[in-house]
């Protein structure tokens, strides 16, 4: 029987289909994802992946980030917060550019490294164009907030589902290595559920804050 990678519900639907994929949708926490069966290998993720040439001399694509890093600054108000780069890729651009604004990030990328997370609680932990190729969500979110701190910030980018309409004919289901779907819906199940405070601040970005303790 499928069951939902991120909440476990057994309450599926079929959502889509395709040349190449099935699609299911939860019942519950509403994420849409790929039947099982047709998850990619690590080595299928790589060959994809390095047909990506994103670089730091890229301006289209710093730009692209930065979105997220404008939507983060207003929030870093300690003065060295902690910062984490999860699903960093290879050349570490969010990295980047926060060091333009004099803060320092740790980068974590289980395919290009560095494979160990060098501290155990962060501040701020950003995500960008990693979370739908995540096989496994329910055990990255589960680290996530064990890595975040209380008061800290949860910084996701990644396009969300708007309808089935929509979904048929959307080119970001077609990558591959594009797993896992999620929406508004999904983002506040998701907060409600772990206790955070949860804002929508550009598309495709979503913040979320574990309340101080």
């Amino acid at each position: 029987m499928i069951e939902c990678p991120l909440c476990q519900c057994k309450k599926v639907i079929a959502f889509h289909q395709d040349k190449l994929r099935v699609y299911f949708r939860c019942k519950q926490c509403l994420l849409v994802f790929v039947d099982p069966q047709s998850l990619p290998t690590q080595q299928q993720e790589l060959a994809e992946y390095q047909l990506h040439q994103n670089t730091l001399t890229d301006s289209g694509y710093l730009s692209f980030l930065n979105r997220l890093v404008e939507c983060v600054l207003p929030h870093l108000t300690l003065p060295a917060p902690s910062i984490l780069d999860y699903g960093s890729g290879p050349c570490h651009a969010l990295a980047h550019l926060f060091a333009q604004h004099g803060y320092h990030t740790d980068c974590y990328d289980p395919l290009f490294g560095p494979f160990e997370i060098p501290a155990e609680h962060y501040d701020v932990i950003t995500a960008t164009e990693s979370i739908e190729h995540f096989h496994r969500p329910a055990r990255e979110w589960q680290r996530w907030m064990t890595l975040l701190q209380s008061g800290g910030w949860l910084a996701i980018m990644t396009k969300r589902v708007l309808s089935a309409d929509k979904f048929a004919q959307w080119h970001y289901k077609n990558d591959p290595t594009h797993v896992c779907f999620f929406s508004v819906e999904t983002f506040t199940w998701l907060a409600r559920k772990h206790g955070l405070n949860v804002i929508f601040p550009q598309r495709d970005i979503v913040l979320m804050q574990k309340p101080k303790q």
